[in-house]
């Protein structure tokens, strides 16, 4: 073990599949990192869901984890941040803040009903004004309003809804708070412009003002200093104090550098953000969009972190592997190395299209810019000639696509965005991937040295919040992206096209997906999600 007794804090990120969290001196050097994976509910189809005490147990092992890795860090820690997951619904709480019921997370796509019902009995070109975003089952106001109509019993002994970290907090601190990041990506009840909670917006819903924090705060600011039972639990010092912490994207975003207007960033792990900072938004344009974990001076304004993405990057690429791999899984595991390697060694070869092949990667519906719930993943052009290297490749490519869709809809009434992608995230270690997003996007392609996104960031929040680094220092940050890889002209010339016909492909297909999907849903019943 080291010896490391300068000013410390400890960054903290719920995700989906795993928390993981690094422990890092005010310089920016990181000490230790630990993390503890889980699994997600998905109980029926369409539903995601996940008791919170999963994620806070996962929370005390991997601070716990990093302190272990460390003597004398305890006197040390000056503070701590959680950053999390997209709750969509957030957590339900009675009074005493037990939860009520898992809560629906990003991924859940139940609420179908009660999109219908917002669509056909809410102004909604003046909920797209209030709040910066659309209708949709990813968010958290229409995930409530299943509550409200599906679970009758929980809504009426719910106190409020919190978001993971939110709900970590409160548990640390025995003080509530909701961050602005969490608060605007909810959706349909917070005013982008005024930053707080839209009372029209929540009467026009039906959700009650009550059911929301009373307490808005900056994703650097101070919830409350640690109880002195959590501190002794933790092995932390009593009183130091638990930032807010925001959604893990933006924070992952804040991580890789971006502080700045025209900054962006791709985060492609088990689903892929895209996000850029921006001065304001317009809910048509298809994206989502919340205040930025970081609002430091900047000329007056509190930027915004307007993002998009697809439902299934990472995790089509999962699919793919463990369905149609297992020669290279097992030839993999004999040879001590990635079965993505392999598959890569086979795929780099080929030209782009994959030899006349285009990959929808719509395996659990999709979100932007396409938003339908329905949609589904297809290979089109498939020929005797194909192999599975060929498919592999299209599912890079597909997945790729749906990154330039995102980002095309992004920049529509942007006045600049950088011409770099910083690109984050698992995918940053397949050299392959990296080649085919700046190819396909006529962007050079940066990359991170340390793979601790999301939970460096909180660190970074953590000393900021806690007065140990000042705003310059944010912006500069704690990692220098480095060039990965530029783009190829020929290929990408090639992409273009393929591109445009990856667009039109979605409309051509969209009714042959809803027949299939509506041929594939059980009959339903009682409690079970909409079809």
């Amino acid at each position: 073990m080291n010896q490391h007794p300068a000013a410390c804090v400890i960054g903290v990120d719920i995700g989906t599949q795993s928390t993981k969290a690094v422990l890092v001196r005010a310089d920016g050097q990181i000490l230790a990192q630990h993390a503890k994976s889980y699994q997600v509910e998905t109980p029926k189809p369409l539903w995601a869901q996940q008791w919170p005490d999963v994620w806070l147990d996962a929370v005390v092992a991997c601070i716990k984890g990093v302190l272990a890795q460390v003597d004398s860090a305890q006197a040390a820690i000056k503070s701590i941040c959680v950053s999390s997951l997209y709750g969509g619904s957030g957590i339900p709480v009675d009074a005493q803040g037990e939860a009520l019921y898992p809560c629906l997370i990003w991924m859940d796509r139940r609420a179908q009903d009660e999109v219908r019902w917002v669509r056909e009995n809410v102004d909604l070109e003046r909920l797209y004004d209030i709040t910066g975003n659309g209708v949709d089952s990813y968010y958290g106001y229409t995930k409530m309003l299943w509550l409200r109509e599906k679970e009758p019993a929980i809504w009426a002994r719910t106190q409020q809804f919190l978001p993971p970290n939110s709900y970590v907090n409160a548990r640390l601190t025995g003080e509530v708070a909701v961050d602005h990041s969490s608060a605007g990506n909810i959706g349909g009840i917070y005013d982008v412009a005024q930053r707080g909670w839209s009372a029209e917006a929540l009467q026009m819903l039906g959700i009650p003002l009550h059911m929301v924090s009373a307490r808005l705060v900056e994703s650097s600011g101070v919830v409350g200093p640690l109880l002195p039972a959590w501190a002794e639990r933790l092995g932390l010092p009593a009183g130091i104090p638990v930032v807010a912490g925001g959604v893990d994207a933006a924070v992952a975003t804040l991580a890789a550098g971006a502080t700045q207007p025209g900054n962006h960033v791709a985060m492609v792990g088990t689903s892929m953000c895209w996000g850029t900072i921006r001065p304001s938004v317009d809910a048509r344009h298809g994206l989502i969009s919340m205040p930025h974990v970081f609002n430091g001076d900047n000329n007056g304004t509190k930027d915004l972190y307007v993002f998009g993405g697809a439902i299934a990057a990472g995790a089509s690429v999962t699919w793919f592997r463990e369905t149609f791999c297992q020669a290279e899984i097992a030839t993999a595991k004999t040879l001590g190395v990635d079965p993505h390697s392999l598959l890569e060694k086979d795929a780099a070869p080929l030209p782009p299209g994959s030899g006349g092949l285009l990959f929808l990667p719509y395996l659990m519906g999709e979100r932007s810019p396409v938003w339908d719930a329905q949609a589904s993943g297809a290979f089109v052009g498939l020929g005797l000639h194909h192999g599975r290297a060929h498919l592999y490749r299209a599912v890079l490519e597909g997945v790729t696509f749906a990154l330039r869709h995102n980002i095309e809809a992004g920049v529509r009434g942007l006045t600049q965005l950088d011409h770099r992608l910083v690109v984050v995230g698992g995918a940053s270690h397949s050299d392959l991937w990296m080649q085919i997003i700046a190819d396909v996007t006529n962007r050079p392609v940066f990359t991170l040295a340390d793979d601790v996104e999301a939970s460096l960031g909180a660190a970074l929040l953590a000393a900021f919040g806690a007065g140990l680094i000042d705003a310059d220092a944010v912006r500069r940050g704690w990692v220098t992206p480095v060039l990965r890889t530029e783009p190829n002209a020929e290929a990408h010339a090639a992409y273009n096209d393929l591109f445009a016909q990856y667009v039109d492909l979605y409309p051509a297909l969209k009714p042959a997906m809803h027949r299939l999907r509506a041929t594939t849903t059980p009959p339903r019943s009682p409690g079970d999600p909409p079809a």
